[in-house]
Parts: C-alpha cells; sequence; structure tokens
C-alpha cells in the first residue's frame, strides 16, 4: 500500500526553487554514490546556467569519465567548448600526478645542490606511488582552475568521484595547509641558525624555498576560502530512492556539513513515473514510497528536487535539454 501521504508529501517545492538558489554561485560541486546520475544531474545543470547567458566550466574528477559519453563530444583533458557559454573538462588524474611530480622535481632542481637533489628524486619517485597523490594532484588542478584563474568562467560545475574520494578531496585543504604551515616554520628556523652563523651585518637574500613555501600556502589557504564560502559554494548531492544509495547520502550530507561545505540541495533522480501497472511496479514503488518519505524526513532542512525515471537514456543535446527544462521549470 502506497505511503497515506503520497509523493505530495514529498518536498512541495518547484525545481526552480532548488536552481535559483544555485545560479548565482560561482562553485558548483556535484556528488554522490556510483551509478546514481551525477554526470546527468551536473552536464544537465552546467546546461541550464549556460542558457541563462553565464559562461560554464564543466569539469570531471571521476575517473571513470562520462562526461564525454553523456554529451557525444570527445572532451579529454584540455577545456573544449561544446556549445555556446559551455566548456568541458576532463581531468586525467595520473596526467596530473605524473605533472604534479614533474613540477616538484624541477622545484627541487632550483633549489638544493646535486647531492640532495639526487636525495630527495628518489623520496618522491618512491611517494609517487603511495595512496593520496592522485588526490594532491587532483586539488592543485582544482586550484589551478578556481584561484590562479579565477574568473574565467562565470561559474564552474563539478562532476565528482563517487562519495568517499570527493569528501577526502575537500578535506584535503586543511591537511595540506597545516603540513605547509609546519614546513615554513622549518624553513624560517633554519634560516634563522643561518643568520646567526653569518652574522654579517647585511640583510640576507630573499629565500626561494621559503617564498615557493608561502606561495602555495597562499593558494591552498584561498581554495579552502572559496570551497567553505556559501556565498560562492555550493555541493548538490544526487541520490536515488534505494536504501544504500539513502545511506551514503545522509553520511556524506553530515561530512559536508563537518567540512563547512554548504549543501544546496538534494537531487533524487530516476524516481518511478506513477502510471505504471502490474504486480511488479506497485511492489517496486510501495518500496520506493518508503524511501521517499525516509528522505523527506531525515533531509527536511534541505532544498530537494525529484527527476523522474526517464523512458530512454540520457545522453545527446536532445536528451539533456529535457532535464535540463525539467531543472528550470517554474
Amino acid at each position: 500500500m502506497a505511503s497515506p501521504h503520497g509523493h505530495r508529501a514529498f518536498p512541495a517545492r518547484q525545481p526552480a526553487v532548488l536552481l535559483k538558489g544555485l545560479f548565482d554561485r560561482q562553485i558548483v560541486f556535484f556528488g554522490g554514490k556510483g551509478g546514481v546520475g551525477k554526470t546527468t544531474c551536473s552536464s544537465a545543470f552546467a546546461l541550464a546556467v549556460s542558457r541563462q547567458g553565464r559562461s560554464v566550466l564543466v569539469v570531471s574528477t571521476d575517473p571513470a569519465h562520462s562526461t564525454s559519453d553523456i554529451f557525444e563530444r570527445p572532451i579529454g583533458p584540455s577545456e573544449r567548448q561544446l556549445y555556446p557559454n559551455l566548456w568541458a573538462l576532463e581531468i586525467d588524474a595520473e596526467r596530473e600526478a605524473a605533472r604534479y611530480i614533474a613540477d616538484v622535481k624541477r622545484d627541487i632542481q632550483k633549489m638544493f645542490s646535486p647531492n640532495v637533489i639526487r636525495q630527495a628524486h628518489r623520496q618522491i619517485d618512491m611517494a609517487a606511488a603511495s595512496p593520496g597523490l592522485s588526490e594532491v594532484a587532483l586539488l592543485d588542478r582544482m586550484i589551478d582552475l578556481v584561484v590562479d584563474h579565477e574568473g574565467r568562467y562565470d561559474v564552474i560545475v563539478f562532476d565528482t568521484a563517487p562519495t568517499g574520494h570527493t569528501l577526502q578531496l575537500l578535506r584535503m585543504p586543511d591537511a595540506m595547509t597545516a603540513w605547509i604551515q609546519a614546513l615554513v616554520k622549518h624553513r624560517r628556523a633554519v634560516l634563522e641558525i643561518d643568520r646567526g652563523a653569518e652574522q654579517t651585518g647585511e640583510p640576507m637574500p630573499a629565500d626561494t624555498v621559503l617564498a615557493a613555501l608561502e606561495r602555495r600556502h597562499e593558494r591552498v589557504v584561498r581554495l579552502r576560502s572559496t570551497i567553505v564560502d556559501r556565498s560562492r559554494t555550493s555541493f548538490v548531492l544526487v541520490t536515488i530512492p534505494e536504501r544504500l544509495a539513502v545511506e551514503e547520502t545522509w553520511r556524506a550530507a553530515a561530512l559536508l556539513e563537518e567540512t563547512g561545505v554548504d549543501l544546496g540541495g538534494l537531487i533524487v533522480n530516476r524516481v518511478l513515473p506513477d502510471a505504471l501497472e502490474g504486480d511488479f511496479f506497485r511492489s517496486r514503488k510501495a518500496q520506493e514510497q518508503t524511501y521517499l518519505d525516509e528522505i523527506a524526513r531525515r533531509f527536511s532542512r534541505f532544498r530537494r528536487l525529484v527527476i523522474r525515471q526517464q523512458p530512454r537514456d540520457v545522453y545527446g543535446l536532445d536528451a539533456l535539454t529535457t532535464i535540463s527544462d525539467r531543472l528550470l521549470a517554474e
């Protein structure tokens, strides 16, 4: 039997209420459990914003890139214009990690003696195989897009990896800040010892190592401040009315709150249409209604939007435009 509340108990909010609250953001993340339709929702949102005359870059950080497939256009690791006001980029984590390691080695080359460089390169090559390097490299690319090229686009939409990887990435600026601060403190202590040993009375030349660390610290701090600025950045969670997806979404919402990131809304995707008949569909609808009611209860303080299951797979401009129109409906 269906819930006595029916689907009408699920938020009586128009889609535009959710969307309009995000249109003025500079950064919008879409995340959720794998397979719930993050790429569909993020791509449709990016298309919707671009149709309002704002320049949009949609960035895929998911190793299993689907952005090219959904737009039916090859995209790759370089920014590519897809339609008027809409560009896309698929970050290649392995390529970014290799670039990051090469940049670190190049910086060290300028700073230290050949002996130290050889030892440092061995340590760096060992670190290259360690867990977490891909996240560090992705963070560096994110800094490049959000901080170094701020204002290049009106909006950047991130289509992220499954929830756990994304939340780890969002927490990383705090860890990076603490690590860089420790390195800065250590470097300053070394410089003070050097100054005391020389005692020439002449001012010490600018230290390139310290300057590089301070620049990196400033960039990470700026990224962190942008991510937690609720007037500039929001995170949209995408889920489906199934038990595992709802549980993971609930945990993700709690972790986003801990991280200080604004949860701008929740999209409940692939909800079955009402006009379905037969015992199988009645059973599925009854189970689905249980989870819709649970979502309404658990996420009552967040803006929510239902997207019905589409009759066909969503890919290509026409299908995306249908979803985009749904997102923009008054």
